[in-house]
């Protein structure tokens, strides 16, 4: 860690590394000289400052992909959520799915920032792994997003929504959101709290991500729970990556002891009263990360370049889908100018239509998702929650009857950039 002259209140840190190595880390990174400085200008004053909504980004930082698409990504480890549906050991149940919440995180290092939905913009997934997965931008402020995936084993919900503290060079972002897993067979209901998560080198430095702290998964319906710890990185990488915790009954006694590293894999041991592993049992591996491409100028994963693909879509497919975003769309195809360029339009679409809603008394609603009564309290603070209600399956069946089997032309991705947005106002 080091606080660089004429830079207050902005540190770099280099997780390979000391002190010593954070002058030379500071020169590494995506921006140019001129470029970091005039960002840093306008940044520092928001040091201490929630900016989940507040600032414009530029498009140097972004990956081709919105939130929306970011929440279906999380699936791709979906099969251990069908091995907790089959498994008849409760504790073992546990396992399988505390490592599927594990996993995602191996997603959520790459150091792309992706683009904040739209109010109203949607993304579809089907032909994917064997789940069917809708997410809806369902409130632009505060920015919240609702998902909903499901196939024979489970049933995941999800209101996601952020709180941030923004500290210089870094970021530290606090999940207040609600992840909810109802397990088919027998109707298990799987509640997570995840770990805080931090930003590190947003402007000086190659820019790196790190959680820290508890997560608790808590089976709502038997009373059991996980508690895994994420270790935080120290200096020259120590404990970056781990994880270790313990699967608990009812009683809160030690069951079954799991350890790892959420970008690489993770193991399990039964274990005795006081954690220690039992004789005659030895570690055995539940989870590991699947081989990726090389050189993927994103760090996709082969599922995560399928996420983009219209292979994963719906024959008709919704015009607010984020496949048709043009910013998102240009800079897949390497055109930083006009996605950068295409990103402000629909930002300043998306103020010219609240202004419009506000004139008229009007407010958004959304279609696949509702406003509940319910609130779910999370250390971060409360959070309405947002419910499926169903129409999208209905609205599936209808769409999938009515093309008789035959392909539905998609239209071209260059299509209106204000499609989706006009969709979202009426």
């Amino acid at each position: 860690m080091y606080s660089l002259l004429g830079y207050e209140g902005l540190e770099v840190i280099n997780p390979e590394g000391g002190t010593e190595d954070a002058v030379e880390e500071a020169q590494r990174g995506r921006w140019k000289q001129e470029d970091r400085d005039s960002y840093w200008k306008m940044m520092h004053k928001y040091i201490g400052s929630d900016v989940t909504s507040m600032v414009t980004l530029p498009v140097l930082i972004f990956e081709p992909m919105s939130m929306l698409q970011k929440m279906a990504e999380l699936m791709e480890y979906h099969y251990l959520l069908d091995l907790a549906d089959e498994c008849e050991d409760p504790y073992m149940r546990l396992v399988y799915a505390s490592s599927f919440f594990v996993s995602v995180y191996y997603a959520l290092q790459r150091t792309w920032k992706p683009f904040n939905p739209i109010l109203g913009e949607t993304y579809e997934m089907v032909n994917h792994g064997g789940i069917t997965f809708i997410a809806e931008q369902v409130s632009h402020h505060p920015p919240m997003s609702a998902g909903h995936a499901e196939n024979d084993h489970f049933v995941y919900d999800i209101t996601s929504k952020v709180k941030t503290k923004f500290l210089g060079n870094s970021l530290d972002i606090y999940p207040l959101g609600r992840t909810r897993v109802t397990l088919k067979r027998d109707g298990v209901v799987l509640d997570l709290v995840p770990p805080p998560t931090k930003a590190n080198n947003l402007i000086f430095g190659r820019t790196w991500v790190d959680s820290s702290g508890e997560m608790i998964l808590t089976n709502s319906t038997m009373g059991d729970k996980v508690v895994l710890y994420f270790q935080p990185c120290g200096w020259f990488g120590a404990g970056r990556y781990e994880v270790d915790g313990y699967v608990y009954n009812e009683a809160e006694e030690p069951k079954i002891l799991i350890t790892g590293k959420w970008n690489e894999s993770m193991r399990y041991q039964p274990c005795d009263m006081e954690g220690e592993p039992l004789q005659g049992t030895e570690l055995k591996e539940v989870w590991r990360v699947a081989e990726a491409p090389s050189n993927d100028r994103f760090q996709y994963t082969y599922f995560s370049r399928k996420i983009n693909s219209f292979d994963t879509a719906p024959k008709k497919l919704l015009a607010s889908d984020s496949r048709l975003r043009p910013d998102r769309y240009a800079l897949e195809k390497g055109d930083l100018t006009k996605a950068g360029s295409e990103k402000s339009r629909l930002e300043e679409r998306q103020r010219a239509e609240k202004r419009i809603r506000e004139t008229k008394n009007q407010q958004f609603t959304p279609r696949w998702f509702d406003p509940s009564n319910e609130i779910a309290t999370t250390p971060w603070g409360d959070l309405e929650i947002y419910k499926y209600n169903g129409k999208y399956s209905e609205h599936r069946v209808a769409m999938d009857s009515s093309t008789n089997g035959e392909e539905v032309d998609l239209g071209s991705t260059e299509f209106n950039p204000w499609q989706f947005a006009d969709l979202a106002a009426e």
